[in-house]
């Protein structure tokens, strides 16, 4: 029987949404430097954040690997 660590697969799991996170900033992270649409993409970076902030929770309270396989 194989067994999961878990923490060592949340560790991988969050490894893998900051990277999702990054690449989703990057085209915003330049757009924010422009000021005519600034406002903009503060906006989006920040629904980017509340996404992010509740995918985090949600994989923290992950108790099978299947739940956390879907949760990516």
């Amino acid at each position: 029987m194989i067994t999961v660590n878990m923490t060592k697969a949340r560790e991988i799991a969050h490894t893998h949404r900051r990277v999702k996170r990054a690449e989703a900033f990057a085209p915003l992270d330049i757009a924010a430097t422009i000021p005519s649409i600034s406002v903009q993409a503060e906006n989006d970076r920040q629904v980017i954040r509340e996404d992010d902030h509740v995918l985090q929770a949600q994989m923290d309270a992950a108790k099978t690997p299947e739940e956390l396989a879907e949760l990516m």
